[in-house]
């Protein structure tokens, strides 16, 4: 079983990322499109969102942020990395 905190590959590099800890609801891609996307991993019966792109501007980070925040499972973390 793959650790729930451990980053799905598809994220892109950088401070905000989604872990396997993830439902698959797309709340984040609803709140950030410009920054989420869902995506169904083949090798998996379940779907899963991902950071497609890092926030770029202050109105995106705060996307980003209120995102995080939202999210049910608690699959979306920052690690601070610039």
């Amino acid at each position: 079983m793959p650790d729930c905190f451990e980053k799905f590959e598809q994220n892109v590099p950088g401070p905000y990322y989604v872990t396997k800890a993830c439902i698959g609801c797309s709340l984040c891609s609803e709140i950030a499109p410009d920054n989420f996307r869902a995506s169904a991993d083949p090798e998996s019966a379940a779907d899963n969102n991902y950071v497609c792109k890092q926030p770029s501007t202050e109105a995106e980070e705060l996307l980003c942020r209120e995102a995080m925040e939202s999210c049910p499972a608690d699959a979306i973390r920052n690690d601070g990395e610039k």
